[in-house]
Parts: structure tokens; sequence; C-alpha cells
């Protein structure tokens, strides 16, 4: 199946973020007093999200236009990891990173090369994201083990801080609570010698639970020198009174393999996209997180804090060039927060207030570094929410402080500074509905990114510090439908100035990182899902998106690595009779070549639809299921810093049989 879609906005869509500003916090306010006496819309309060406030709410107060993917979908589609769940069920558009490894860079809202700084990683209310130029390593969390994924389409930085410019994904580990003996056994086995086993156990009695994940999976991989190992452990003890909760965790992720690098040409990649130039190179990964939580209510207020310890290592062994390096990193992160929900004369109110503390540093060990960086951040924010009748009213602010700094004793290094830098962020936000099965929504306000250790390391001028990057975001969108058939629509824009990203055409055409001139993303995203019997359910996302300069040499010209459109939708057929089957696809359109910042690259890299499928059959506690990506065996790539050169290809057709033992 292919599908397409063009959707055209023109710069009349929307206005001017200020005029914006002032036009819905009046219209935010008019329903607000409208509906101070109406009736609340009913509500399900089975499930919860935890995106909207940084604590547990009922799904319908969810931050609207949010998406969640749960585990039984994850499972549905024979999902191996996080980030294929966002990609292939969130319509998230994800970009090959440069180790060949599953954890694409994720992209919301259209940020380009630069997009894994630009969105907020979380599992259980902890920090994934990295304070450098990397990937949160997602593969690292067991999939068997995520009871769901929320995905915030939208800035963000008032909770969240740091980078969450184009939205935050949180992933929510199982939690299951008082529970006899629960798990299950699963052994892939696929092409290009990829086998895999993952145990999955929780055990609970009156007060505590106890949980366990093993993993350990090997592949040679599509590409040569692409062979990959990854091995996971993670486990979790909880205990659960009457008005609080303390739990400890741990995640210990080991991932190496070989690095097959770029190809020089196109004509190398249509030739055999399979090959390697460098088919000696490799590395590995390191990840040890050890994290602790306590939950308390009183009355009214709710109290959560988390302590996390990470510590990250990274090597690497460059033969092709004579180069080895290794980074060495811990990040600690206090995170205490607190919130008062009331209830008076109709109106109800959440208030979330927390701090945020970050402590973190890096030291590189390589030929041509040996840089020892830290970072420390403080913030403080809060969070008012008013609900009356069917109108929701949130405003909110964050203040947060950073202190970097860098020394490199190498004579020739350029990456020796020390500041201070100080950055806000605001929010204005609220919804009405207008009917059981019509929600409008609207979000204006400011988030930021401030330059990390890798951003610093090489910058137009030696040992000056980035500046921080602002946004100014606006959002406005519509839900229409219940849960059996449903629309979301949502119009968004940002606004952004001191954009930090890799100008290749500085430093004499060597580039450097550098803060742009002024940038714009702007857009139109549409989700949908429609449950056409009782045995079909068919899901759809798609999004249009202009990103471009509006000031300075390059106004007016696209950036690099941004499709313009992207679509993906998936059918999922259960019969009730222990069968289940999915297809997904994914179109992705074309896009301008890595450092074709000029728009004069002759080309662009080609749109592509790949065809995901899986089949599985259930009997008593045994389930087997045959499954394949890329069905149609295309070749195509999604990541290639140079105008037709350094191609990362993506994977071709892979097909693999899985066996699973629950009890």
């Amino acid at each position: 199946m292919l599908l397409t879609l063009k959707i055209m906005i023109s710069s009349q869509t929307l206005c001017s973020t200020g005029r914006a500003s002032s036009l819905l916090t009046a219209l935010l306010f008019f329903f607000f007093a409208l509906e101070a006496h109406a009736q609340i819309v009913p509500s399900d309060n089975d499930q919860v999200v935890v995106i909207g406030s940084r604590f547990p709410i009922a799904s319908d107060l969810a931050p609207p236009g949010a998406s969640v993917i749960t585990a039984e979908q994850i499972r549905n589609a024979g999902i191996g990891n996080a980030n294929e769940a966002i990609r292939k069920l969130g319509g998230v558009y994800g970009r090959q990173n440069f180790y060949g490894t599953a954890d694409y860079d994720l992209d919301l809202n259209g940020f380009g090369s630069d997009s894994a700084n630009n969105l907020v990683i979380l599992v259980d209310g902890v920090r994934l994201s990295e304070n450098e130029q990397s990937v949160a390593v997602l593969s690292s969390i067991p999939v068997d083990s995520i009871a769901r994924i929320e995905i915030m389409h939208s800035g963000s930085s008032v909770l969240y801080g740091d980078g969450a410019t184009g939205g935050v994904i949180q992933v929510i580990t199982k939690q299951l609570g008082p529970a006899p003996l629960t798990g299950s056994l699963v052994a892939d086995l696929g092409q290009f010698n990829d086998h895999a086993g993952r145990a999955f156990l929780s055990r609970g009695w009156d007060d505590v639970n106890v949980s366990l994940n093993l993993s350990d999976e090997k592949s040679d991989s599509y590409r040569v020198n692409n062979a990959i190992t990854q091995k996971n452990a993670s486990g979790a003890l909880t205990w659960y009174g009457a008005d609080s909760r303390v739990g400890v965790r741990f995640d210990i992720a080991h991932q190496e393999g070989g690095l097959p690098g770029a190809l020089a040409t196109l004509a190398q990649f249509e030739t055999d996209p399979r090959q390697s130039l460098n088919p000696h190179d490799n590395g590995s990964t390191d990840i040890n997180r050890y994290s602790g939580f306590a939950e308390k209510t009183l009355g009214d207020w709710q109290l959560i804090a988390e302590l996390m310890t990470r510590e990250r290592t990274v090597q690497s062994d460059y033969v092709s060039e004579q180069l080895t390096s290794t980074y060495s990193g811990r990040q600690t992160e206090f995170t205490p927060r607190v919130r008062q929900v009331s209830v008076i004369d109709g109106f109800h109110n959440e208030l979330v207030m927390g701090l945020d503390l970050m402590n973190w540093n890096r030291q590189t060990d390589s030929s041509y570094s040996m840089a020892y960086a830290t970072q420390k951040s403080h913030a403080l924010y809060f969070r008012d929410e008013v609900g009356a009748g069917n109108a929701r009213v949130a405003f909110g602010a964050r203040r947060e402080l950073f202190e970097k700094s860098s020394i490199d004793p190498i004579p020739y290094a350029v990456d020796n500074y020390q500041v201070n830098q100080a950055v806000n962020a605001w929010e204005i936000e609220g919804s009405y509905h207008f009917a059981p099965e019509a929600l409008g929504f609207a979000k204006t306000g400011q988030s930021y990114r401030v330059a990390n250790v890798d951003d610093n390391a090489y910058t137009a001028v030696p040992n000056v510090a980035l500046l921080p990057q602002l946004s100014h975001d606006l959002e406005i969108g519509a839900t229409l439908g219940d849960k059996a058939q449903q629309l979301t629509v949502r119009i968004f824009r940002h606004e952004l100035t001191g954009e930090i990203y890799f100008n290749p055409l500085l430093n004499g055409g060597y580039g450097a990182n550098s803060n742009l001139d002024p940038t714009r993303r702007q857009g139109v995203a549409v989700e949908s899902k429609l449950q056409l019997s009782h045995q079909f359910t068919l899901a759809a996302q798609a999004q249009h998106v202009d990103a471009s300069f509006t000031g300075g040499s390059n106004d007016g010209k696209e950036l690099v690595l941004v499709p313009k459109n992207v679509i993906t939708a998936h059918l999922n057929w259960l019969p009730g009779d222990g069968q289940n089957a999915w297809v997904g696809t994914q179109w992705v359109d074309a896009q301008r070549y890595g450092g074709d910042f000029s728009n004069t690259c002759a080309a662009l890299i080609p749109s592509h639809a790949t065809l995901d499928a899986r089949y599985a059959r259930t009997l008593g506690s045994w389930e087997w299921s045959v499954a394949g990506s890329n069905l149609t065996d295309r070749h195509y790539f999604t990541n290639a810093y140079g105008c037709m050169t350094g191609i990362y290809p993506d994977d071709g057709r892979q097909m693999k049989v899985s066996l699973r033992y629950s009890f």
C-alpha cells in the first residue's frame, strides 16, 4: 500500500506569535469564564498518563493532541524496541544514525540533523537524553517491560527544560503491583544471522513487587561490518503503602559492533548499499543507570522525588583513520516536585511546582582531545491548570541556570571555556469541549535549548561557547470523535532565534557549530484511528512541515534533512480466535541533502515507502509469529551529510520468526 498526501499551508496560515499569544489568552479566559458552572464532560479514568504534568493523571486530562502507544499495540506489531515503536506506531520520522544501530534519530516537527537535541526522552520520569551530540539509547529499555509510550508534539520546556522544543517522549515501564508470578520467555530467529532471547519476570506480594528483564541479541545486520551484540538487564523493586510508594531500579546495557560508516558516492549506494568502505572500524557503548523514587500523598498534596545516576562509556576504534577515542561520562539528577489538586465551587485546580537539579561531566581520551567538560544546571518551575465545565486553561514558567566549562590541555585545543547562562520558558494553553466528541485546543509559549559539550567543542570562534537557542512556539488544533473513531489535527509553528546547528558554510567550507540566523518550522499534522469492525482497526499519521531560514544571508532557503511530508498507516486484525495480523507502511517525501544550506545541490534525497507485516498465532500459553520489515526490499537512505555523498544506507528486507511462552 502506498499512500500519498500533499498538504500545503501558506505563510498566512498562522498569524504572528505575538498577536496569536494575546488573542489566545483572551479566548482561553473567555471560555473559562463562560463554563465556570457547566457540567464536566464524562471521562474514562481507567487509564492514566504522566506526560501532561509529570504526575499520573486521568487519560481524559492528558495534553490535547498527545499520543499514547500501548504495550498491546507494540506486541501486536512485533516491535523489537521502543525506538521502532515510536516510528512505526507513533508515526514519528526517524533518521538512520551514524552507527547503523536500531536507535534512529527521532524527529518531532522537522528539526533535521539536530532533531535528537530538540526533543526530550524520559523513562519513568528520568531523563534519558544525553548532554552531547548522540541519540538516546532507547534500545537499552527491554521492550517487554514497557507499559506505554507517551508523545507530546509541542514545545514543553516549562516542565521538561532544555531541548524540549520539538516535544517530549516518555516511556513508562510496567508497575504490576501485588500479583502472582508472571512473565514471558521469547526467542527470535531472523535473517543475517539475527538471533535474540528475552526474559521478563514479575512477582508481587501484599505491599512489594519485584521485576527482572534480561535480553541478549546478536546480528550480522544488513550492511557489511555492522554486526552488533546487545545485552540488557534491568530490574525494579517497589514498595506500596496506603498513601505512598518507594522504589529502586537498575538498567545495565552493553552494545558493541562494527561501524560501517558512510558511502562516498551515490553510485556506490546504487551499486551495493550493503558495502562498507571501513571494514574494520568498531565501537562499543556501556550504560549503567541506577535510580530511586519516592511518592507520598498528604490530603490534596502529592510529592514525588527521583534520584538517578547514569554512567556512560563510549569507545571507538576508527582503524581506517588510525583514530581511537573513549568518552566516559556521569550524570546525576535530582527532581523533587509537588502537586496540589483542589475542587472549589465547580473549579478544578492543579498546581505543579518542582526543582530539576543536574550535574554532568565527561572525560575524553583520544589523540585529538583530552577535554574534561562539566555542566551543572538548576531549574525552578511551576504550572497551574484550572478546569471549569468543558474548559481548561493552564499557564506556567521556568527559570534555569547553567554552569558549563571545558578544559583541554592539548596545545591546539579549541574547546577551552567557562560560561554561565540563564534561560526562561513560559507557556499558556487551554482547551474547550464544544461537544462530547469535539475538542479544540491551543498553546503558545517559549522553549529553549543550550549548546551541549559537542556543540561547543568545534565552533566558528575557537574557545567561545554558543549562545542559548530560543523558540517561540504556537500550536492550534482539534480532536473529533471517540476512542473508536478519532481524528486529531494540529497546526504548529516554531520561530527560532540562535538555533544551534552545524553550518557547513563556515570555517572556509569545513563547517562549524554555530548559532544560525532566524529559522522557522511550521506545518500541519493529522492523526486518526478508525475501528472498521470488531476485527479490524486502522490508524494513520501524516505530517507536512516547511523548515526554512527567515533572515540573514540564507533568508528563504530550506533547511536540510527535513522531508516535507511523512505518512504512516497500519492495519491490525484481531478476530478473537488466537490469531493476529498487522500491516504497516510509511512514505517519506524527498528532502535536501545534509550540508546543502545554499540549496544548490542538483538532487534531493529520494522519497521512499516501506512495508512491514506480522502474523501471530496463540495456542494456550504459547505464541509463534513471523514478521518482516521493508518487505519490498526497497533500497533507500535517510541520512547523507553532503550533496550525493556521505550516504548512510537504511536496511533492506529482513524476516524473522519468534516463539513466546507466557505464564
